[in-house]
């Protein structure tokens, strides 16, 4: 028997107080930039971005609306159900599975969240893709949800912005996936028709399917800074053309020198960005247009249900 193990040990335990209290190990975060620890409850102060080096962190759908709406008051719709496994896809695992997993994980249905609510006084309509929810990708729910969204915002005469933040299209619904990239062009276009702003803020990362149609179509294109935004990945594209990429290549800020987006905007400079941008449109139009009496009813014209309304 091991005296030192087996008795002194658990002695010295005793006087000092058993057992080591569990310590949550979510207290702390490290940048993924700079390396430097940030303390949880300052992370969500500064909006996830790091004080130290202005590193813009990815941001949950909820936070990000709290954050973008008035007060943080905001009321979520549900759009018309899609079918959840339509081809039946199985990998190393079913994609029943994993949407399961997924659903429970972010106490969401789907990538994409669509809420309305006012934004700098003006009526406003977003659709956030949350890219802890299988990367953001785009499947049929998303592409319903963007439809439903625009149908939202023509029946509420108010501004349509979308948030996307995405891999790209979701490959276990196959060319299911792929045919949500017209229908949310499609979508883009009866905000237009209706005469109503469409705005794009643009988040790390937007790429595949998403950033090929909705997502680099809005009327103004806003960018977080530091986000990367193209179609195919860096390292298939220096694969493909056999030359080095230039310096921040595929970055928010990149794109702003080329002409492909309008503003790169902190996050925290960003609700009150939208909100004169809006009012500056509104302006232009000068009286506000009346909402077309085929589109009286908002819920039953949208196909859409009120859900839940959220505020602080």
């Amino acid at each position: 028997m091991n005296w030192l193990k087996n008795i002194v040990r658990p002695k010295l335990r005793e006087l000092v107080g058993g057992q080591k209290k569990d310590v949550p190990d979510n207290l702390w975060h490290k940048c993924r930039d700079c390396s430097q620890m940030i303390f949880h409850r300052e992370l969500e102060k500064n909006q996830h971005v790091c004080q130290h080096c202005g590193h813009h962190m990815r941001l949950g759908a909820v936070a990000r609306l709290k954050s973008i709406f008035d007060d943080g008051a905001y009321t979520t719709i549900n759009p018309p159900d899609s079918p959840p496994d339509p081809l039946k896809f199985k990998d190393i695992k079913r994609y029943s599975d994993r949407l399961k997993d997924a659903r429970s994980k972010n106490d969401t249905d789907d990538a994409l969240t669509v809420a309305h609510g006012q934004l700098g006084g003006n009526p406003a309509v977003i659709a956030v893709l949350d890219f802890a929810f299988m990367g953001g990708s785009m499947g049929q729910a998303v592409g319903e949800g963007l439809l439903a969204a625009a149908r939202e915002a023509v029946t509420r005469n108010a501004a349509l912005i979308a948030i996307p933040a995405s891999g790209g299209a979701r490959m276990q619904e196959g060319m299911l996936s792929l045919i949500q990239m017209p229908r949310t062009v499609l979508a883009v276009e009866q905000v237009r028709e209706a005469g109503l702003p469409y705005i794009v803020i643009l988040t790390d990362p937007t790429t595949g399917g998403v950033s090929a149609s909705f997502a680099m179509l809005g009327d103004i294109q806003i960018a977080e800074p530091g986000a990367t935004i193209g179609f195919a990945g860096k390292r298939v594209i220096k694969d493909t053309i056999r030359e080095e990429l230039p310096e921040g290549f595929q970055t928010a800020e990149s794109l702003r020198e080329h002409g492909m987006v309008d503003m790169v905007v902190p996050r925290g400079e960003m609700q009150a960005t939208i909100a004169r941008v809006l009012n500056l449109l509104r302006e232009g139009r000068g009286a506000s247009v009346e909402t077309p009496i085929a589109l009286a009813a908002p819920d039953a014209a949208s196909g859409m249900a009120p859900d839940s309304a959220h505020g602080d």
